[in-house]
């Protein structure tokens, strides 16, 4: 199947409410959380689209109060991509688990839960997998402050001729209020 048709065919099983795109070859659509466990299982079990191969899921930190969550499924028998995706606030960051569908998720949902912070509700057990349990703040979280930035010279923060470092150029993980040193 070609990318247009598997678009095509996101379209017609997801509905509505999934928002489908092909860009670069690979078929993405963004679904609300609420159905995402549906979308992937439909994805997963539809005959044409026959996404039973799960590649990867992960997290992003997206900005503007947002985390997103995104599967990759593999059609073996079509040889074709697809990319599953939702968003959840950053104040509510729970997503259902897709570990009843695929077993492989399950050490994924660990790492985005560790690293960005999201809940997957009905996950078996999301015990971290590095970090100790007093970390404040997610590390892939754009709100983490990378103290480092602030006690080493940050390369460009001031260009020669400026006496004060250029907002833009600061590194990243410090605030705007903060001064790069």
């Amino acid at each position: 199947m070609t990318p247009d048709g598997v678009a095509e065919r996101l379209r017609a099983v997801l509905g509505p409410s999934a928002d489908v795109e092909l860009a670069h070859g690979v078929v993405a659509a963004a679904v609300p959380r609420e159905s995402w466990v549906a979308a992937v299982t439909i994805a997963r079990d539809d005959g044409a689209l026959d996404g039973r191969f799960f590649d990867v899921l992960l997290g992003t930190d997206v900005g503007d109060g947002a985390l997103e969550v995104v599967v990759r499924l593999w059609s073996v028998s079509g040889r074709h991509a697809m990319h599953l995706r939702t968003t959840c606030p950053l104040d509510d960051p729970h997503v259902p688990s897709l570990t009843e569908l695929f077993a492989g998720a399950g050490w994924y949902e660990r790492e985005t839960a560790e690293m960005l912070g999201v809940v997957f509700d009905g996950h078996p057990g999301l015990t971290p997998l590095l970090l100790p349990a007093d970390v404040p703040v997610p590390p892939l979280r754009k709100q983490f402050l990378l103290p480092d930035r602030l006690d080493h010279p940050w390369p460009g923060a001031v260009e020669p001729g400026e006496s004060e470092p250029n907002p833009r150029r600061l590194p990243p993980g410090v605030p705007a209020g903060e001064r790069a040193r």
